[in-house]
């Protein structure tokens, strides 16, 4: 976990994750959408980049300017953005109802974040997991 909120563990990152995933892409677009500053964000996107979260593409050479694009790292962030989206769905909503809906592109449907085990495909919740330790246990208490 202390890992993970090294990388994304401050409300401007998640909101710049965000809006990566809503396809916001220029330096501009995420100042403006954000209402952010400047230095804040260049900040934040070079701790993405740094990380391996997000990629620079040039998209003009006169000046150089660049986008901002997921890797397959960031890509994978994706279960952690929706997981947060479902709490404020359930815990932070009003009567307008939910803000974005999401749909499953495969079979059309509208669907609910939700976590499912890999092995049964049941429910995962917090009162049906134990947590174990792996093999990387000792290193990672090392590592704090």
């Amino acid at each position: 976990m202390a890992r993970t909120v090294s990388v994304i563990g401050d409300r401007w990152t998640l909101l710049i994750l965000r809006d990566c995933f809503l396809r916001v892409r220029r330096f501009e677009a995420f100042e403006r959408r954000l209402g952010i500053t400047r230095h804040v964000l260049a900040d934040r996107l070079k701790k993405l980049v740094e990380a391996g979260v997000l990629r620079r593409v040039a998209y003009q050479r006169r000046p150089v300017r660049y986008e901002y694009r997921l890797t397959e790292k960031g890509l994978d962030l994706n279960a952690v953005l929706l997981a947060l989206v479902r709490w404020g769905d359930l815990h932070k909503g009003d009567e307008r109802g939910r803000p974005t809906l999401y749909q499953h592109q495969d079979c059309g449907h509208l669907f609910d974040p939700v976590m499912t085990c890999s092995a049964c495909g049941g429910a995962v919740t917090a009162r049906n997991v134990r947590i174990l330790e792996g093999p990387g246990a000792a290193k990672a208490a090392n590592d704090s």
